[in-house]
Parts: structure tokens; C-alpha cells; sequence
């Protein structure tokens, strides 16, 4: 029988993401949706927002909780939309918006201009033990248009590094798998592993 962690959000697609991502290192974890109340994610960084919500669904389940408050920061934006990355557009989550807002912001600037990451924090939260956040940055630049329809968020827009020149996608371009293996969620779960292996 598989061991519950509950995952502090309501989204479906980072529920799917993360189980996927911890079922490599620890098969017996379920990771489960978080079905209580949305904290005020009131942080003023990644880790803050990370423990906020880590904290609540915790506390409202149970059990031992992970959380992740993640986004993209472009460089030549001082690392913006960096925490605001959902609400960049407006007070209302709008994925669409967000990124014709932040492709709008940038269109008269070119290579090397276009650098960004990707960062995720991941938050650990053992009621009456421990907390624990871990990072991960997933380096690449922005594309000028949308590519893609898979992924969610920023991930038509951006382009990760690492990729042969003349053959890039944007992450929306990509399929799951590879995304799981690569993405900054992945990145930041490398270090998340060692901690879940001794839950």
C-alpha cells in the first residue's frame, strides 16, 4: 500500500508532474491533491510561498507535505516576474495573458537579451519533525512567439539551454517525459530525494 504526501496545490498538472518525478525515487510515495483552503501566499521569495502552503496542507491533513512556489525570472527585468510569475498579467491566474504580457515587454529585444530560468522551490513539511526547502533553476531564454501546447504556465515561451542550435523547441514543444527529466522541478527534487528516502 502506498504511503500518502500531499502535494499543496489544486493544480491537476503539478500533482501529475510530481508523481511522476517521485515515483523514481520512491515508489511507494502517492502524491495527493490538497483539497483544503489556499493559504495568502504573502512571501516575498520562492521559499516563503514554498513553506506558507507546505505549512497549511500539513496542518490541515496531517500529513507530511510538499509544496512548490515556482516561476520564471528574466534577467534583463531584474529577475521579474520572479514570485509574481502567475499574477503578472493581473490579480486573476491567466496563463495566455501572462505570457503574451511578458513576450509584449520584451519584443524589441533580441539574443542575448532574452536570457531567463526557470526556478523551483520545493518545501518539505513533516508535522512535528522537520522543514526543509531545496532549489532548482532550469537556465535557457525566451522565444519570441508561443510554441507548443504542451506544458503549462511559461513553457511555450521558453527555450531551455543545452539544446543543438537550429533544432530548439520551447518546453511546450516537449513531451512529459522529457520535461520530468530535465525541468527545475526535477532539478530542486534531486535535492528533495535524499529527504523523502528518510520519511
Amino acid at each position: 500500500m502506498q504511503q500518502p504526501i500531499v502535494l499543496a496545490t489544486h493544480n491537476a498538472h503539478k500533482v501529475a508532474e510530481f508523481q511522476a518525478i517521485v515515483a523514481r525515487v520512491r515508489p511507494d510515495l502517492e502524491v495527493v491533491g490538497y483539497d483544503g483552503p489556499e493559504p495568502v501566499e504573502d512571501g516575498v521569495t520562492f521559499a516563503a510561498n514554498a513553506l506558507i502552503k507546505a505549512r497549511a496542507a500539513a496542518a490541515h491533513t496531517g500529513l507530511a507535505a510538499l509544496a512548490d512556489d515556482s516561476g520564471i525570472r528574466v534577467d534583463v527585468l531584474g529577475g521579474a516576474p520572479g514570485v509574481f510569475s502567475a499574477y503578472w498579467a493581473g490579480h486573476r491566474k491567466d496563463d495566455a495573458a501572462n505570457r503574451a504580457l511578458l513576450l509584449d515587454q520584451l519584443s524589441d529585444l533580441r539574443d542575448p537579451h532574452r536570457a531567463a530560468q526557470f526556478v523551483s522551490v520545493i518545501a518539505l513539511v513533516v508535522p512535528g519533525s522537520d522543514e526543509r526547502t531545496v532549489e532548482g533553476v532550469w537556465p535557457g531564454r525566451l522565444a519570441t512567439a508561443e510554441r507548443g501546447t504542451g506544458g503549462f504556465g511559461y513553457d511555450p515561451i521558453f527555450i531551455p539551454d543545452g539544446q543543438p542550435r537550429g533544432a530548439e523547441r520551447t518546453v511546450g514543444e516537449w513531451n512529459a517525459e522529457e520535461k520530468n527529466a530535465q525541468s527545475h522541478r526535477a532539478r530542486a527534487f534531486e535535492h528533495l530525494a535524499p529527504l523523502l528516502t528518510a520519511l
